[in-house]
């Protein structure tokens, strides 16, 4: 489990360190770790050509002493620096000595300089930057984005909010981000995900004094750590038993695509409600399906409801009756449009909840999602006493006392039609099993992504093709298990 620290809990943590270390140790192992990944990245040292983006920060310092070790090894170094009379002076003299060479950033050639360089390390800001980059930093992104070297950022990327992700005007995009001591909320979700590349944690001695961190993103380990797995003792009643209203007689695919979902996840035995029972049926066998209300379903463990079931005053009806019981409920699309008109249904629940909203959706609860994707999500968790995955290109799961989970795992590909219905099914099986609400959605969401991107590794596809492929990315995420728990992926 990745802990995400934000820009106050990294100050507050060093504030210790520095004071008991003499001066510039922190400082230079940072540096050595930046250098290490440079190493890495370069493979041969000698003779290629470095360019350093020098801020007045400590970043740039960082920059500064790292590009010292990579010239002590042969490479050729160069500094562009946007303020020479503010930039780090023991850098400066390091690089110096190292045989590197300094150049103001607004002298002719520069361009062409960043053009040339093979790697290109970005030190104008650090985790303290808010807002875009000024002309002269932008400029400097801009060319290096021109060239084709190896970008790599300095902590975050300049430009980039380290607690949120926010991109407000220019910015550096890097192929790799080596962070220090913690990963920041912003490198991983928001603008800033895309803009982070690869991202590299150095430790620099900060975990002591680190608190709990209150955001964590999911690995494979994790998952597979969390994924139910039948024992001998079991049998399908016991191994969670979902109830799924989805999709109408009109329009059965998002029935279709959620039971299938819910079925390939492989909890003991998935039930259907509703209007789409003729396409679901003829689907999907294995499912136990009626054409009645929910309450005619027969026992289970936790609902899904809302995917294309409409927004009618029946539709609504089943919604009420669905989140009137004492189980487990995640409410998706038209279930969500329904809730945002009367919340009171969500908040007068005891029982856990889930909420899956895209942006859209989640603002019709009266606010916007806006740059803070992760407090965005905790807000309205507060607010209506539910777990509230809000989904995107780093989907945030976050729980009503404020805990959120950023998920690693996707794909731009999975922005088309039925994926939410897909997702929907995920969770809601996991739901039905003995997982908690954020539990269950922060898998689901890990495995949701992880299916988009073994499907997407052979081109682009549709929502059926996640359900066909399921087995398969929930094996991958199992990795060596996956052939004793006889899941297809390796």
């Amino acid at each position: 489990m990745i802990g995400l620290s934000t820009t106050a809990e990294v100050r507050t943590a060093e504030a210790p360190l520095l004071a008991s270390l003499p001066e510039g140790a922190l400082m230079q192992r940072a540096a050595t770790g930046l250098a290490t990944v440079c190493l890495r990245l370069l493979g041969s040292v000698y003779g290629r050509r470095v360019a350093l983006l020098v801020g007045t920060g400590n970043n740039g310092g960082d920059a500064l002493f790292a590009g010292a070790r990579l010239a002590e090894r042969g490479a050729r170094v160069t500094a562009v620096v946007l303020d020479g009379d503010r930039a780090h002076p023991a850098g400066l003299a390091a690089l110096r000595r190292a045989g590197g060479r300094i150049v103001p950033a607004d002298s002719s050639g520069v361009a062409a300089l960043l053009g040339r360089a093979e790697l290109v390390v970005d030190g104008m800001l650090g985790i303290g930057g808010r807002g875009g980059l000024r002309p002269d930093a932008a400029a400097l992104a801009q060319a290096t984005a021109d060239g084709a070297g190896i970008t790599v950022a300095v902590d975050v990327p300049s430009g980039i909010d380290a607690d949120t992700g926010a991109v407000e005007g220019a910015a550096f995009s890097a192929m790799h981000t080596v962070t220090f001591g913690a990963v920041k909320p912003g490198l991983v979700v928001g603008e800033g995900r895309g803009h982070a590349g690869r991202v590299h944690l150095v430790d620099i001695g900060l975990g002591p004094g680190l608190p709990p961190a209150g955001a964590v993103q999911l690995t494979d380990a994790d998952v597979a750590g969390l994924l139910p797995v039948p024992g001998t003792d079991d049998d399908k009643y016991s191994q969670g038993v979902v109830g799924i209203v989805a999709g109408s007689a009109t329009y059965p695919g998002a029935g279709v695509l959620c039971t299938g979902a819910a079925l390939r996840t492989r909890p003991g035995l998935v039930r259907y409600a509703g209007t789409a029972a003729e396409g679901v049926r003829a689907a999907w066998p294995e499912a136990i399906v009626t054409a009645g209300r929910p309450a005619d379903a027969g026992r289970v463990q936790a609902w899904v409801v809302g995917p294309g079931m409409g927004t009618d005053d029946g539709a609504r009806d089943v919604l009420a009756e669905v989140l009137a019981t004492d189980l487990p409920v995640l409410v998706d699309a038209d279930g969500l449009s329904m809730l945002a008109k009367e919340p009171a249904l969500v908040r007068d629940r005891a029982a856990p909840t889930v909420l899956t909203p895209h942006d859209r959706e989640f603002a019709r609860f009266g606010t916007e999602v806006g740059m803070d994707r992760i407090g965005a999500a905790r807000r309205l968790a507060a607010d209506l006493g539910a777990v509230v995955l809000l989904k995107g290109d780093a989907t945030v799961v976050a729980e009503p006392t404020g805990r959120a989970y950023v998920n690693g795992t996707g794909t731009p590909w999975l922005a088309t039609a039925g994926t939410g219905d897909v997702l929907a099914g995920i969770v809601g099986s996991l739901l039905a099993s003995s997982l908690s609400a954020a539990g269950a959605a922060a898998v689901g969401a890990h495995v949701h992504g992880r299916v988009g991107q073994l499907a997407a590794a052979r081109g682009p596809f549709i929502s059926g093709d996640l359900v066909r492929r399921l087995p398969e990315g929930i094996g991958t995420v199992r990795g060596p298990l996956a052939g004793l728990l006889g899941d297809s992926g390796a």
